[in-house]
């Protein structure tokens, strides 16, 4: 049986950044990927943050093959054929140090897992970790599914994505249940890049992002999202799997609504579906986190369940998570203390990181959404409504229509209703 000081389960963002560190830290270090290479079976949104991604590979904007960098993030509320925007812009998010870019996974990982190379990973692909391996109730290491397939390691690193096969049968988390996991489907769409910084007003190889609620997701709890690459657009929608199979929704059902919507359809006009993806995203939150390590092993990325969905933000808590699962790591094993003591050391630091602190602060804004199925699909329409009788400018005065919007507003919502939504929203958010 080859021997490793540590073995990452998962070729991702989180496992690479894992096995970047630890290999730097002097571990010999191996990574299991289930796909071809690293990224065949890889889906997100498609957006990258510098400031994580730099702590893993520093200046990798230099190199990393990524799309644009993002100087723009707007908001979209949809109700039927109307749309309310809101974003921020800002030029200097273009430069050096950016603030986030858009990628395309399948280029970025086969990327990381170079950069994993270089700094002395090996990379096994192609290959099933079917469980883990103990020792007089230790785990000394990995059983694959090849022929005499067994890897001996001192700390295993359970980066396998939101199907937490593994870190189930460890005994560290609980099977996946239909409210706690989102269906995302996405397509790239070709474009020729003039057409691209046209429609979203951008200068020559910027981006922009568009995040959609409301009828985006058919009042669903969910988003979708439009990502600007340089000659192509992501779009896609994902909307939690259990409400989804309630209203007997499809996720291709709910991306081909988004598609039809007249903002949505005009910005992809003339494109051309280049490709189809669909995966499953962790949004249990923080209440849902699993237990996140014990003897010999440590849970990172979307396995841990660490995705803050309110923010768009996935890709940065995966790769911290990583990186420090490495670091973690690489000093139990210099120490000779592999006991679940000296993993929590891995939790505590994720714990004084923004990762568990953000997830922690907006730890009640599933709940709320979920006990509130309406506001998804009741406000989106009271905004549409109040901003078309506001605007339109048929010479009702202004006085007059501001007391029909607050009839119309009552109308749809009691005052009691509207305090409690209101407050509800305060209190998931504070």
């Amino acid at each position: 049986m080859e021997n490793f000081d540590v073995i990452v389960v998962g070729g991702g963002p989180a496992g690479l950044s894992a096995a970047i560190s630890a290999a730097q830290a002097g571990m010999k270090t191996v990574v299991i990927e289930r796909g071809d290479y690293p990224g065949t079976k890889n889906v997100m949104g498609g957006i990258l943050y510098t400031k994580a991604t730099n702590m893993v590979v520093p200046e990798f904007w230099k190199d990393a093959p990524l799309e644009r960098p993002i100087i723009e993030q707007r908001i979209a509320m949809l109700s039927g054929n109307e749309s309310i925007m809101a974003g921020y812009r800002d030029p200097d998010w273009a430069v050096d140090p950016y603030n986030a870019h858009s990628i395309l996974r399948v280029k970025f990982d086969r990327w990381l897992a170079q950069q994993a190379e270089k700094a002395g990973v090996m990379i096994i692909t192609e290959t099933l970790v079917e469980d883990l391996l103990y020792k007089n109730g230790n785990v000394v290491g990995v059983q694959t599914g090849r022929a005499e397939g067994e890897l001996g390691a001192k700390v295993v690193i359970l980066a396998e994505g939101v199907n937490n096969f593994l870190a189930v049968k460890a005994g560290l988390a609980k099977p996946l249940k239909p409210d706690s996991v989102a269906v995302t489907v996405k397509e790239i769409i070709a474009l020729p890049k003039e057409k691209i910084e046209d429609r979203f007003c951008l200068d020559e190889g910027q981006g922009a992002t568009i995040e959609l609620y409301g009828d985006s997701t058919a009042g669903l709890m969910g988003v979708g999202f439009i990502y600007t690459n340089k000659d192509s657009i992501s779009i896609g929608v994902g909307a939690i799997l259990e409400p989804m199979i309630r209203n007997n929704w499809t996720p291709n059902d709910l991306l081909e609504n988004l598609k039809s919507k007249p903002y949505v359809k005009r910005l992809l006009q003339g494109g051309e579906t280049k490709e189809y993806l669909a995966h499953l995203i962790p949004e249990g939150g923080y209440t849902q986190v699993p237990r996140l390590h014990r003897q010999g092993v440590l849970v990172v990325g979307d396995t841990a369940m660490l995705m803050n969905s309110l923010n768009r933000e996935g890709s940065n808590l995966a790769m911290i998570s990583g990186k420090i699962a490495g670091e973690v790591a690489a000093q139990a094993i210099k120490t000779g203390d592999l006991s679940d003591q000296a993993m929590t050391v891995y939790e505590t630091r994720l714990r004084d990181s923004f990762v568990l602190k953000d997830l922690h602060h907006y730890r009640h804004m599933g709940k709320f959404f979920e006990n509130n199925p309406h506001l998804l699909k009741l406000y989106p329409k009271i905004f549409s409504k109040a901003a078309k009788m506001y605007l339109s400018a048929d010479g009702t005065p202004k006085k007059q229509r501001q007391k029909e919007i607050i009839k119309m507003v009552f109308e749809n919502r009691s005052k009691g209703g509207l305090i409690k939504d209101v407050y509800g929203a305060w209190r998931a958010l504070l």
